[in-house]
């Protein structure tokens, strides 16, 4: 199972990287809470401990592996595999 991540205090392009990552694991035909679960991280706090200093962040699996920027699809297909 993925655990995904999303770093940011919920403004809209927060909520637009949920919508296109939770996009991206349905494609693939993944249940959520079978195949992934998704977490929000609005501390700023821990977002900066992190190492995110630019939201919205995303970590898989614990590793960030995107800050400051909405994720393409193709971008977030390649962290699933």
């Amino acid at each position: 199972m993925k655990t995904i991540e999303i770093l940011g205090i919920g403004c809209p392009r927060c909520e637009k990287t949920e919508s296109v990552i939770r996009k991206a694991a349905e494609g693939l035909g993944w249940k959520e809470e079978e195949d992934f679960m998704i977490f929000k991280i609005k501390d700023p706090s821990v977002i900066a401990s992190r190492g995110v200093l630019m939201t919205p962040g995303v970590a898989i699996d614990g590793k960030v592996v995107s800050s400051g920027k909405i994720p393409a699809q193709a971008e977030i297909l390649n962290w699933f595999k």
